[in-house]
């Protein structure tokens, strides 16, 4: 038997090692360039990379990504390499007339009219026009609209099968929501804004606001409208209610015209309270080239500043029963990219686990209090930071076992950066090399000639290799300390997955707050982590939080007039176990 169980384990290596050589992957938080806040004042706890409010719009079998503050925008063919354009989407009017020449398109909207890519920041004055462009690649732009008068904060603009034009804004803890006609060819509203949506934080509970969804001091948050239209309803998303916090999502809810009336969905469309980073909140839904649906938006690492986040990209799209969802079950480790049409209800996972979690590391130097474990840690809100940026610091992850590794995931973290605002012609440079033994070292990536700013650099190796140990040496940084978040390494271990949990619980509050669970189970010896899926169905299961190290979690997310279902999967450097069920009735 234990002869079968290895031979299975083999193939299922050999089948997936085939699978990565026909598809490529990608990994969040998106390896992109981003920019330094441009803002003084919100770096006084150290200056450090930011941005959010993701829009991602397919045009001309390309993607076009627009985000907060980046003096620029990006595009790609795959959703994995990513190319900057540098833009200034400020008028010298708004440069000569407005203070904040950082917003130079904060929190943006994207869309396609005909042939024409449409771009509009967020703004109540009318002296930030909307731009135009048949040819973004080639930084070719123009204005459709010189002064945009009724303007909006958070917009976003959709287009009805009938031609009709909306557009959607808001963001507030007071006011609402709210939608608006517009004329499709002169952007002129049509009557006056409607009163859309509202939260509803005393009947569902993750609409609160704060870390553990208390509301302690705020009442919540609602941002960063989005329309999709499915089968003649229309979903209106939504950020909230918090993008400080690890439950920040995207909520949705459902109406049978542009306009409303719509009714909220009790689940988040897009949660990722747990793992290596966290939150999935104010973004957008679009489509590839072969009409998969997915979903962008904000993750937090809130550690310089509130608003110090990065962007995630998941696999998303609506049921058989029309239920809208978006996949985040290990929405931090390597998915593959889009290649045909797919069910995304199965995801995009590679299957790949994490291999160095809580491993022995040894480092150079170290700066302070910013300890070697934060390398391993899976939480990137902790890091590891040498003395120096000097040529040679280095960090040594023993994997514990010989293993098979098929990626890795370098994150910087940005202790001591000089940056405001966007840079160029910066680049990071390291070698990363594998041993068997910890003495005689192979390389394995070479980026001694690398001339790009990778932040989050994500490899795929060409072939899997068999190590126990992995060296990082650094050679050059753009600025700042040699400063590692995580060094994520990512493959499959040579044991047997972890066994399925045990006495899983799920404790429901009672009468005075049914909003709240606690969730608790036997530990498994063999597993670093658990995934646990929520849903209002047993077989709808469409939100998931991944804890690491307790057997234990605390979910005040739930809707108190409804009853819950939950689902857990242990894991491990080889896989996970079989899922096992509660429910909170």
């Amino acid at each position: 038997m234990k002869k079968l169980k290895v031979i299975l384990l083999i193939l299922l290596y050999v089948f997936v090692g085939q699978l990565s050589a026909q598809q490529k992957t990608y990994c969040n938080p998106v390896n992109l360039d981003y920019a330094y806040c441009p803002i003084p004042n919100f770096t006084t706890w150290g200056k450090h990379r930011a941005t959010a409010d993701p829009v991602i719009v397919n045009y001309k079998g390309d993607f076009y990504l627009f985000s907060t503050n980046q003096q620029g925008y990006w595009w790609s063919s795959d959703l994995s390499e990513w190319n900057f354009v540098s833009r200034s989407f400020l008028t010298q009017e708004a440069i000569d007339t407005t203070p904040n020449k950082w917003d130079d398109l904060c929190a943006p909207a994207a869309w396609v009219k005909g042939d024409t890519l449409i771009v509009f920041g967020s703004t109540y004055s009318r002296i930030f026009p909307i731009w135009m462009s048949t040819d973004p690649k080639g930084n070719e732009w123009s204005k459709a609209v010189e002064h945009f008068d009724i303007g909006g904060w958070d917009p976003a603009f959709f287009t009805d099968d009938d031609n009709r034009f909306y557009m959607y804004n808001g963001s507030s803890n007071v006011y609402p929501l709210y939608g608006i006609e517009l004329d499709r060819n002169t952007f002129q509203p049509q009557g006056t804004r409607k009163e859309l949506l509202l939260l509803d934080d005393d009947k569902i509970g993750w609409h609160r606001f704060g870390e553990h969804m208390d509301n302690t001091f705020l009442k919540p948050f609602m941002e960063g409208a989005w329309m999709t239209k499915h089968n003649n309803k229309y979903y209106l998303q939504w950020g909230g209610p918090g993008t400080e916090f690890s439950h920040y999502g995207d909520g949705v809810a459902i109406g049978d015209s542009p306009l409303g009336p719509f009714e909220h969905v009790s689940l988040p469309l897009s949660m990722k309270a747990g793992g290596f980073i966290r939150g999935a909140g104010h973004g957008a839904t679009f489509q590839d080239n072969w009409n998969n649906y997915w979903h962008t938006s904000s993750m937090v690492v809130n550690v310089k500043n509130n608003f110090e986040r990065r962007i995630g990209i998941w696999p998303a799209g609506f049921d058989a029963e029309d239920n809208m969802y978006c996949n985040t079950a290990f929405g931090d480790y390597p998915h593959y990219v889009p290649n045909g049409e797919t069910d995304h209800l199965k995801s995009r996972f590679t299957g790949w686990m994490i291999l160095n979690y809580n491993k022995p590391v040894q480092v150079s130097s170290t700066l302070g209090a910013f300890y070697a474990n934060n390398i391993v840690d899976e939480d990137m809100k902790t890091y590891w930071s040498a003395k120096t940026a000097e040529k040679g610091e280095w960090l040594i992850t023993d994997l514990g076992e010989e293993s098979t590794v098929y990626a890795v995931q370098i994150n910087y973290a940005d202790q001591d950066a000089e940056f405001l605002g966007k840079t160029f012609d910066k680049y990071h440079q390291y070698m990363v090399y594998y041993s068997n033994d910890g003495k005689k070292w192979n390389t394995l990536i070479d980026k001694s000639k690398n001339k790009k700013d990778v932040p989050h650099d994500y490899i795929e190796l060409d072939k899997p290799v068999k190590a126990r140990y992995l060296k990082m040496e650094n050679l050059h940084m753009p600025t700042g300390k040699f400063a590692i978040s995580g060094f994520r390494v990512f493959g499959f271990g040579a044991k047997e997955k972890p066994s399925p949990v045990k006495q899983f619980m799920a404790l429901r509050g009672d009468q005075t707050d049914r909003r709240n669970v606690w969730l608790k189970w036997q530990p498994v010896d063999e597993a670093y982590a658990y995934n646990i899926y929520i849903g209002l169905e047993p077989d709808k299961l469409y939100n998931c939080v991944m804890v690491h190290d307790v057997n234990e979690y605390y979910y005040s997310g739930m809707d108190k007039t409804k009853p819950y279902y939950f689902a857990i999967e242990a894991i491990n450097e080889n896989g996970t176990s079989t899922w096992v069920t509660a429910e909170a009735l």
